[in-house]
């Protein structure tokens, strides 16, 4: 400040940025703020740094493995607590019974024959220094020897681990020290390793300054990914690195995060975390309390999760999935579509590129009704499964192909005419066999002299009124979206903005809300129609890098003999279905196995039904376990003093004197049976077996969904 009382316009330290001079302040008056109110300064990078260098050690099937630490494959015998300290107290006492009898001299000399064989003759005179220490020193050795012994006897060592400095230092956390730079992923050694040195600076510098997060990290990742593989230039890559920074290569909507995150999500492995497996005797060891955690490697298998209202299936399943889904989106990684009822809470309308609120007539968004596709078979077949699948035999072997060869008799002629696919009021006329309709589709086919499909139409004029025919039983479901409530859906004259399945090619995030209330039948219609559409749209894409997901919230009514066989058909198309199931008698009971071996990760959650239990036992199986047939005798003393030792062993052990004879034999049992998948699986919890898609497996572990970091 100067003398006059104004403030220099140079700066300050709080305020370093160059200001012109303004009017004169008055003295005493605090000074100008460096930013405005109400705007949080600009984050280091600490937090991501130290997200980023956290340890994620190779780990079993489904395991949280940020920050894991590994368990060993066995578990430890554990004595009990009284048992243990009962021993050592005795060990002590032994062995200072020892030392003293030792030290009075009632076990004799001979112990000191060591010391005097060693003892030069010098020191033969008694009382010189050098004997004195010479004879401390070996007291010292051997009360050593008697305490390590005595120590071994008496289990010390589990003392020390189990309640000592160790226990203490296993409880507080772990300072990590800094990675070496060529090994450090924040200093991206990948990229410098091939070349892109000033790409790698300037991503290194985002990430000092706070100005990347994990996102950005996974995104570029994949991009990097794209350039190993050739799908992009080097050149293009590190022109786009050195404009932009950590916004490099972003997602078409422009979208860094999602707007809210509910769980936890950790974008280097792609895993969600659900919860903490159990620690119970039931859960192989190495699981015991680690969390539980899923990423695509094994939603590439699909999964299946049957549990009653309130077991936590939305909540606890559905919405970690489809979020940890979208933002694997973001990153470039996947494309996802999410199905439930309007409402049901899956995530905001902010987290999706495409939302298609079906009955909402403020939906933006329509659904096509034919998947995109141009060929009349395809969307045939496609729109057979979603009308009629849930009529066709269950039985296998059986399928739509009656629905499938009437849809295309009518959908061929349609669109050669009038180069689009009819409409649901059209199609339902046509279904209905209406002569006016018919009639006119004749006489255009006549006019451009198309005799094939003229062909097809004649075979289904003569097919109508048949007792065989199906084209009735098609109407009456069409009629279903023939409602006032759907008058703006489906429209194929190209005047709305349908979303077509087609464009899983990209990584697009979509939500489709189905008019659950008042139009159930017509909602599991819809969702047929999603799953036909999704299981024929990702067995063509040209670019089966990106992984597409599709989750249906209550796949109730969508379990046909056609989609179990499409579900068996995406793993190697790299691309899973998340279903969830109020019970398993929602399924035709001959198709409940087939859609157990079609998922490779099955969750059974609390509360499920004995019988839906026992389909769970039988698709898990049994497995060798070693049984322990113990029987205890009670010993009765007879004398003192065998009622004195008695006594003392009751005090030590806490038991009564007995004569135990052990049987071990190896028998098979269920892993999970049905009676305990349905009264003891607690609240909150789940059982969940894991298949990746590589083949391996986890075997049906106890989970709690309730536990930390859900």
């Amino acid at each position: 400040m100067d003398s006059d009382g104004t403030r220099d316009a140079r700066g300050t330290h709080a305020n370093p940025v160059p200001r012109p001079a303004g009017p004169a302040e008055v003295p005493g008056v605090p000074p100008r703020p460096a930013r405005a109110p109400m705007v949080p300064p600009l984050p280091d990078g600490s937090t991501f740094l130290t997200w980023l260098r956290t340890p994620r050690p190779e780990a079993p099937l489904g395991v949280w493995r940020f920050g894991h630490r590994p368990r060993a494959g066995q578990e430890p015998e554990r004595i009990p607590t009284r048992q243990l300290f009962s021993g050592a107290v005795i060990a002590f006492l032994v062995g200072w019974l020892i030392w003293s009898l030792l030290w009075n001299g009632y076990l004799g000399r001979w112990w000191m024959l060591p010391l005097w064989a060693m003892t030069p003759d010098s020191w033969a005179k008694p009382h010189t220094f050098g004997a004195v220490v010479a004879t401390y020193i070996y007291y010292v050795i051997v009360a050593l020897i008697i305490m390590v012994g005595v120590g071994r006897l008496g289990r010390w060592g589990e003392i020390w681990r189990r309640y000592g400095l160790p226990a203490w230092r296993q409880t507080a956390p772990v300072r990590e020290r800094p990675p070496a730079p060529e090994q450090d992923p924040a200093e991206w050694p990948v990229l410098r390793a091939a070349g892109a040195v000033d790409a790698a600076e300037r991503l290194a510098a985002e990430a000092r300054a706070g100005l990347m997060r994990d996102v950005d990290h996974a995104r570029i990742t994949r991009a990097w990914q794209g350039v190993r593989s050739g799908r992009h230039s080097l050149a293009t890559f590190t022109g786009a690195v050195l404009n932009d920074g950590a916004a490099a290569c972003l997602h078409p909507s422009g979208e860094r995060d999602l707007p809210t995150r509910l769980a936890r999500h950790d974008l280097v492995t792609g895993q969600v975390r659900l919860g903490t497996t159990a620690d119970d005797p039931r859960n192989p060891y190495t699981y015991r309390g680690a969390g539980l955690a899923l990423g695509p490697e094994l939603l590439g298998t699909s999964l299946l999760a049957v549990g009653p209202v309130g077991a936590g299936k939305t909540g606890s399943v559905v919405q970690p999935l489809a979020e940890s889904l979208c933002l694997h989106a973001l990153a470039g990684r996947a494309a996802v579509v999410v199905i439930g009822a309007a409402g049901s809470g899956l995530g905001p309308a902010d987290a999706y590129d495409v939302v298609v609120r079906i009955g909402n007539p403020e939906s933006v968004y329509d659904l096509d009704l034919y998947g995109g596709t141009n060929d009349p078979d395809e969307a045939a077949a496609v729109l057979a499964e979603a009308l009629v699948g849930d009529l066709a035999d269950p039985n296998p072997g059986s399928d739509s192909r009656r629905s499938t060869t009437v849809l295309a008799q009518l959908l061929g002629p349609f669109r050669a005419v009038y180069g689009r696919f009819p409409s649901v009021p059209e199609l339902r006329q046509l279904l209905d066999g209406a002569p006016g309709p018919l009639a006119a589709l004749r006489k255009a086919l006549e006019d451009t002299g198309q005799d094939s499909l003229l062909r097809e139409l004649d075979a289904r004029e003569r097919q109508l009124g048949n007792p065989g025919d199906v084209a009735a039983v098609l109407a009456d479901r069409v009629a279903l979206l023939d409602r006032p409530a759907f008058a703006g859906f489906f429209d194929t004259s190209g005047q709305t903005r349908p979303f077509s399945l087609t464009a899983l090619d990209h990584p697009v995030r979509v939500r489709i809300d189905l008019p659950a209330r008042g139009h159930a039948d017509a909602s599991r219609m819809l969702a047929r129609l999603v799953l036909a559409q999704f299981t024929a749209s990702v067995a063509v894409r040209e670019d089966r890098s990106l992984f597409a997901c599709l989750v249906i919230d209550d796949a109730s009514g969508v379990v046909t003999p056609e989609s179990v066989r499409g579900i068996q058909r995406l793993r190697t198309a790299n691309a899973g279905v998340v279903l969830t199931l109020r019970t398993l008698d929602d399924a035709p009971r001959p198709l409940r196995g087939p859609l157990l071996g079609a998922t490779g990760c099955r969750m059974a959650l609390s509360g499920l039904t004995p019988w839906d239990g026992q389909d769970f036992a039988e698709v898990w199986g049994k497995e060798w376990t070693e049984t322990r047939d113990v029987t205890d005798r009670q010993i009765i003393a007879e004398t003192p003093a065998g009622k004195a030792v008695h006594m003392l062993r009751r005090v030590i052990t806490g038991k009564a004197p007995t004569a135990r004879a052990v049987t071990v034999r190896q028998v098979e049992r269920e892993r999970w049976s049905a009676s305990e998948l349905a009264h003891g699986v607690p609240a909150g919890h789940a059982v969940l077996s894991l298949t990746s898609v590589k083949g391996e497996h986890a075997p049906p572990l106890l989970v709690d969904l309730r536990g930390p970091g859900h």
